[in-house]
């Protein structure tokens, strides 16, 4: 061990990341076959830190070892000298995987011997500026630079990347100059996610036909005839599926499920299914299969088609009885509970004869056995150690589509590993399955289960209630489809689990509600303001622009009489230093009015002191100097319901013990909803549909809520107008 140890180190690996490599014992295996191959050829001390990165990557992503020597060789003879030409090597005998490998095609597809000179790299960058110099000029820095360097590329395949970075960078600066402030403000996204619209989407799906080339993806004899079969099936398009089980209403990671599977595909003129996991009885309800399509719609994406796991119940059985006949399956009778902690398969019934396993599959398919007396278990250990996965089990409920014909009910497979296995062990066509990082947020639970426990305890009203993260919860809350979508592309794709926080998302809502939500103006604690210098019955039709920054999009009228409402906020007794808005010794401007208002006298609730009215004055705006402050008001108003709504729990990870020792449930914040039941809003918003939304001036977003009636209109407060400097 320790001479291992000593033998990682000296090709410059630190003594942690050997110690690592030592663990996992194929790969340690692996590198130090490499390693003293490359010494045969250098001698102990000839591997330096370059060539020892090259041999170590590798061995770490080389699956048919094999090809192991052949490779090490490669880099030891400095054929292979680049991180670029290894990946193009590993590709070749991927796709190569019978023998003998043809020594000039694999050079000539891994660029042994290419020599890119500064000058051919200068001209290629020149050339490629050239192409889109009128675009560059036009979008300057917002320009998608990544478009420059992938065609440089392109051109220059064996290139030093950072090289041609660096010459991208140079003659940029030298066609536009250096950033100005326009050029440092962020580039909206208006659209829903497209993979070419998203320079920072790193992952690569390669094409059709490729799958061997996938990290993990097994090749077995008969792979490219059964590629080359489903080639000639699908016409080379790219073919995509959103597999959600329908036991639960979609949350923020589904969304971003939904955009890289129908995004991707559209991005590439393919098509996406939405594709039921409906394995699941006990769980499954109808209310459930249509918000799942509502929301998938809502995002902006239609399904080429809408199937299910059990429209094909019947070839999934016939392909189990496969399984078992191959002798990779068998009918266990012991429970996952009494292996656990084991880390090899140890199921006594293992080894039974392939006959047996097949007859009392049988029964299980007749309901001879009750519910978890047997399961079907498939011959694999899975990535974790743990015993073989269960394929299918017994329950005895019936299913929505299908009735009591099954009583066996069909696992999940959920690794990729897993799958891929699966498909290789039946010997059928293995689509390529890419994975990604779930997408969480602080300050909520996405959990089904948990959700449930908010709804069954009363915490929350149902799924779709605004202080939850699921996706009809955040439609209801006023958040707009594109925001979602927006916030998936800034996200981006991830291996690793990523935590966001939720102002992330909240300022792409704020971004497209600000120019999507016409104004209307609302008074949440309404202070009654009569006017004594205007006529009784004196009434004038105000314009309100519906977007004060382009009047040219439409404006709505309001009326202004002799008794309007302001916010009680917007008016002190004493003046105070700093405070810009209405006192007895401070006028201020009314919004659209054209008029300056001044206190005459206050009027109180008697002996409580608390200030029911003011009486003012008013005068043309025109006329009077211009005040410090204009603030928002209503006449005629319509009486509202308005819900204003906060994180829902008090700590970042509610779900964390370190955190919240006492379990979620103890972490609710009891402020979350407050509800102000006669609110005033002006009579603009009259018509307004469900999830209608506005920006209330001064306030914030709102939009409507489907509680509404016609005697009475409910609003969400979607977001306030700016992020909360006390919010973390």
């Amino acid at each position: 061990m320790a001479d291992t140890l000593t033998l990682f180190t000296s090709i410059g690996l630190s003594e942690q990341k050997a110690k690592e490599t030592l663990k996992n014992e194929a790969l340690s295996c692996a590198l130090k076959d490499a390693v003293t191959r490359a010494q045969h050829i250098h001698g102990p001390s000839g591997v330096d830190k370059a060539m020892g990165t090259l041999l170590y990557s590798m061995a770490s992503r080389l699956k048919d070892t094999k090809r192991l020597a052949f490779l090490s060789e490669s880099i030891a003879l400095r054929k292979i000298c680049t991180e670029l030409q290894l990946a193009a090597a590993l590709d070749f005998v991927k796709g190569h995987p019978q023998d003998p490998i043809n020594q000039k095609e694999f050079e000539e597809a891994c660029g042994v011997g290419v020599v890119i000179t500064p000058e051919q790299i200068e001209d290629a960058v020149e050339s490629v500026i050239k192409k889109h110099k009128e675009q560059l000029l036009k979008e300057r820095y917002h320009f998608n630079m990544g478009l420059l360097m992938g065609e440089a590329r392109s051109a220059l395949k064996w290139a030093d990347g950072k090289v041609i970075k660096n010459e991208v960078d140079m003659q940029v600066l030298h066609l536009l100059g250096p950033k100005t402030e326009a050029d440092l403000e962020k580039k909206k996204i208006s659209k829903g996610l497209l993979i070419e619209d998203v320079d920072f989407f790193v992952f690569v799906f390669g094409n059709t036909g490729e799958n061997y080339k996938t990290e993990g993806y097994v090749v077995t004899p008969n792979t490219m005839a059964l590629i080359k079969k489903h080639l000639e099936i699908s016409g080379g398009q790219i073919r995509t599926r959103f597999p959600p089980e329908p036991n639960g209403i979609l949350h923020i990671g589904h969304a971003k499920a939904i955009n890289f599977n129908f995004g991707y595909a559209k991005a590439n003129n393919g098509i996406c299914f939405l594709r039921y996991d409906d394995t699941n009885p006990e769980k499954e309800e109808e209310k459930y299969f249509t918000a799942i399509k509502d929301m998938v719609e809502w995002l902006g994406y239609k399904p080429y088609a809408i199937t299910h796991a059990s429209d094909n119940f019947q070839q999934l059985y016939e392909l189990a009885v496969e399984l078992i006949r191959k002798g990779h399956a068998y009918v266990c009778h012991q429970k996952g509970e009494e292996l656990k902690g084991h880390n090899v398969p140890s199921s006594p019934w293992r080894d039974r004869p392939i006959e047996e396993s097949l007859v009392l599959f049988e029964r299980m398919k007749k309901g001879v056995f009750a519910e978890g007396e047997a399961t079907l278990r498939m011959k694999m250990v899975m990535e974790d150690g743990k015993m073989d996965p269960v394929a299918y089990r017994i329950k005895y409920t019936a299913h929505h589509r299908t009735g009591d014909e099954w009583y066996e009910n069909l696992c999940q497979v959920y690794m990729r590993s897993s799958y891929y296995w699966l498909c290789n062990a039946l010997d059928v066509y293995c689509p390529v399955q890419w994975e990604y990082g779930r997408l969480n947020l602080t300050y909520t639970v996405v959990s089904k289960r948990k959700i449930i426990k908010l709804v069954e305890t009363g915490v929350v009203r149902d799924w779709d209630d605004p202080r939850l993260f699921t996706l009809t919860a955040l439609r209801r809350r006023g958040f707009p489809p594109e925001a979602i979508n927006n916030f998936c592309a800034r996200v981006g794709v991830t291996v690793s689990q990523t935590t966001t926080e939720p102002h992330l998302l909240e300022s792409c809502v704020r971004e497209v509600l600000n120019d999507a939500a016409p104004r209307a103006m609302a008074v949440l604690e309404p202070l009654k303001v009569t006017i004594t210098n205007l006529p009784e019955k004196s009434w004038l039709n105000v314009s309100v622009p519906d977007f004060p920054a382009n009047e040219a999009k439409g404006s709505h009228t309001v009326p202004f009489t002799r008794t309007i409402f302001i916010e009680q906020s917007d008016f002190r007794e004493v003046m105070e230093k700093g405070y810009k808005r209405l006192t007895p010794e401070q006028p201020v401007g009314l919004r659209h009015a054209g008029y300056v208002i001044s206190v005459q006298k206050v009027i109180k609730v008697r002996f409580k002191g608390k200030v029911v009215e003011l009486e003012v004055n008013c005068c043309s705006s025109d006329t009077a100097e211009k005040p410090k402050a204009f603030i928002h008001w209503v006449s005629e108003p319509l009486v509202c319901e308005v819900r204003l709504y906060d994180r829902l729990f008090l700590h970042k990870h509610p779900e964390d013990p370190s955190e919240v020792p006492n379990g979620f449930l103890s972490d609710i914040n009891p402020n979350s909803l407050q509800v102000i039941s006669s609110a005033l809003v002006d009579t603009s918003v009259k018509g307004a549909k469900v999830f209608d939304k506005f920006q209330f001036e001064r306030v914030g977003y709102f939009s409507l809520d489907p509680d509404s009636t016609t005697d009475k209109l409910v609003f969400n407060r979607t977001l306030t107008l700016k992020e909360d400097p006390g919010k973390i």
